[in-house]
Formats: C-alpha cells, sequence, structure tokens
C-alpha cells in the first residue's frame, strides 16, 4: 500500500506532484493530526525492524548495587502495605453500604 501526503486546499486534496494511479482508483484520506494512523498496523519493513534492532543493542544493561536493590524491596514493600490498607478501607466502607 503506497501513501501520499497532500493538503486540502477549497475542500479539495491537492498533491504535491500527480499520484501514479489510474483513474477510478478508490482511495482513503485521512487527516493526519488526531486520527490513528493505520500504518500503525502495519508490519515493520526489513528496514525498519534493521533501526530498531540497532537502537536496541545501544541499550546498556541495568545493574543495581545491593543497597539499591534493598532500598527498591523496601519501597515495594511499603507500597504493597499502602495498597493492602487503601484495598481494606474501601472495602469496609463497600461493607457498610451493602450488608
Amino acid at each position: 500500500m503506497i501513501s501520499i501526503k497532500g493538503v486540502i486546499q477549497n475542500g479539495q486534496v491537492v498533491l504535491p506532484r500527480p499520484a501514479e494511479l489510474p483513474d477510478g482508483t478508490e482511495v482513503h484520506v485521512l487527516p493526519v493530526n488526531g486520527i490513528e494512523s493505520e500504518a500503525e498496523d502495519q508490519p515493520l519493513s526489513p528496514e525498519e525492524i534493521a533501526r530498531v534492532l540497532a537502537l536496541m543493542d545501544q541499550v546498556q544493561p541495568f545493574d543495581m548495587t545491593e543497597q539499591e536493590r534493598a532500598a527498591w524491596q523496601a519501597d515495594r514493600q511499603a507500597r504493597k502495605q499502602w495498597e493492602t490498607a487503601q484495598f481494606n478501607e474501601h472495602s469496609d466502607k463497600l461493607k457498610k453500604i451493602w450488608p
């Protein structure tokens, strides 16, 4: 599927150059801003895949020190306790509403 960019002028699509399509070819015209592109649903081309893989190869591994790991685990535990308390509080309120 080909994609041709143009602009709307006086209610008509104006292309920068003639489209190499036969007369009578049905087309879909979608605004660029505000609407998801159908291209997002298309598989990546071999060049796009190669570009993504090259970028992925540049990602540096992430290693935590023992101190960072301990702080992260403590934060996770505190967050879990807070979420449990919030859940229980809301649960108790619901139990009072619907016995």
